[in-house]
């Protein structure tokens, strides 16, 4: 239920500016070979249910999408070039501001003083939990990892359905619009 929770809270993934992208890829691998790709198989528990749920299915579909864009297809994980697989993590983060005012009048402080005011200071502690989605492929002949990609972005936990499905595609678009790489110089 835990990933669930996790899950389901990661990918309420907040406005577009938010977001951070990044990727790594094996700079020997000639990706223009992998045509077709396969999900590696999750876990379940006893009973068969699978716990990331709703938000496994939007994940999934909007990779999907994605890759179907840069001409892959689906197909048995045996016929497969790459394997799929995604992981979430949550990390709380902590910002502490601190903001310091001059004002006012002080009416100790005449003429041959000069004007002062008096001088305030607060300090604003928040903290906030950032979801991290990754995007593996794996080499399916070798086992090796050849790409991964990452978002990450502050988790708000207000959104519709709707809003959820609008948020993953926009993260899962921005990740992989650096797929394949491009051949350094």
């Amino acid at each position: 239920m835990r990933i669930l929770l996790i899950a389901a809270a990661l990918f309420s993934l907040a406005a577009c500016s938010t977001l951070s992208t990044s990727y790594d890829y094996d700079p020997e691998v000639s990706f223009a070979q992998y045509k077709h790709y396969a999900w590696v198989e999750k876990k379940t528990d006893q009973s068969g249910y699978h716990l990331d749920g709703l938000m496994d299915q939007r994940v999934k579909a909007a990779v999907a999408n994605e890759l179907a864009l840069k001409g892959f297809s689906q197909v048995a994980a045996l016929d497969a070039d790459v394997l799929v697989n995604y992981l979430t993590k949550i990390d709380k983060k902590i910002d502490v501001d601190t903001f310091s005012t001059d004002f006012g009048y002080n009416p100790f402080y005449g003429p041959r003083w000069g004007v002062a005011g008096s001088v305030h200071t607060q300090t604003v502690v928040r903290e906030y939990e950032v979801g991290t989605l990754i995007v593996d492929l794996i080499d399916n002949k070798t086992g090796k990892l050849v790409w991964r990609g990452t978002v990450a972005d502050m988790i708000k936990d207000r959104d519709t359905p709707q809003e959820k499905i609008a948020n993953i595609n926009l993260a899962i678009s921005a990740m992989m619009k650096n797929y394949p790489p491009k051949a350094s110089k």
